[in-house]
Formats: structure tokens, C-alpha cells, sequence
């Protein structure tokens, strides 16, 4: 569970007059499929194509409360994580997980203890062919996100910031 208190409404109240383009927020494309409607954490990325072979990669390594993000360039033809994916970000410690892409085994996603957003529900699985990219910079529905920069999720959306915004 999240430990770390903030409101995204709260932040983009804070930071509606930055215009460095630092801090930024994702459209709201994204349903919540996880058990957690609340996350944050650093940034870790993968960026791939239909093939979730990074994704999972990714997810069996220790998470230390951060949040990973997968571009998945918006495809709505595979889902790149599931059950197992999602069992295996809590048992290794991660806070969430932002897909640009799809998800399936929903009540699965559902009873997992992490924030997990996708843009929908597929339930056909991915080519395993180890091919994508860790941990660049990654191109999400327009917005420029980066590994160890931070992301905010709660109930009201999504905003990602180059360092922690919330009180420590």
C-alpha cells in the first residue's frame, strides 16, 4: 500500500502555473484495473510492442515502491500484463503499473494490492519474443516520462514531476 500522502488535484493546484513542461499530466484515457486506486513512486519504463517478455522482466526484479511504466504504443490488440504479472509487481514490491496498452485477467488485476491503469480489457495474450527497450524514455499518450522521475495516480488522474512533490 501507499505510504505516501498527496492528492493529484492538490498537485496540479500547486503547479497549474508551471510552464516548464516539468510537470505534467496524462490525459484521462486511463481506467483503474488494480487494487490499489492510489500510487506513486520513481519511475521505471519499458517501452514495447505486442511482446511483454520486458514487461514481466521488469516486474520479477525488486520494485522498491516504484511505478513502472510500459508504452505499449496504445495497442488494444494484446494484453502485456495479467494475473500473474500483477501477483508477481506485489510480491516484489512494486507501487503500480501504467500501461499504454491493454490488461486482462480484470479480477484478478482487481484483488492484486497494486495501483495498476491501462487504457482497456483484452483478453488475448502477447508474442513473447524479447523485444522492446528498459528503463529510456518513454512516449505516453503525448507525454514524455522518464525513468526515476515520479508518478502520482489517484482517483482524479495521473501526473508525473522530474522529483517527489509530496511531503516527506
Amino acid at each position: 500500500m501507499t505510504s505516501i500522502a498527496f492528492s493529484t488535484c492538490d498537485l496540479c493546484d500547486a503547479h497549474k502555473g508551471d510552464s516548464s513542461g516539468e510537470f505534467r499530466v496524462l490525459p484521462p484515457v486511463f481506467r483503474d484495473f488494480g487494487g490499489l486506486v492510489r500510487f506513486a513512486g520513481p519511475v521505471s519504463t519499458v517501452k514495447c510492442h505486442e511482446d511483454n517478455s520486458l514487461v514481466k522482466a521488469a516486474l520479477d526484479e525488486p520494485g522498491q515502491g516504484r511505478v513502472l511504466v510500459v508504452d505499449g504504443g496504445a495497442s488494444l490488440r494484446r494484453a502485456l500484463v495479467g494475473g500473474h504479472l500483477a501477483a508477481a509487481a506485489v510480491r516484489n514490491g512494486w507501487a503500480g503499473i501504467v500501461v499504454d496498452g491493454c490488461v486482462r485477467d480484470v479480477a484478478e488485476l482487481a484483488a492484486c494490492a497494486v495501483g495498476i491503469r491501462a487504457l482497456a480489457a483484452h483478453p488475448m495474450p502477447t508474442d513473447k519474443r524479447g523485444q522492446g527497450q528498459r528503463d529510456g524514455p518513454v512516449l505516453v499518450q503525448g507525454v514524455m516520462i522518464r525513468p526515476v522521475e515520479w508518478l502520482y495516480a489517484d482517483e482524479d488522474g495521473v501526473v508525473v514531476a522530474p522529483q517527489p512533490l509530496h511531503a516527506r
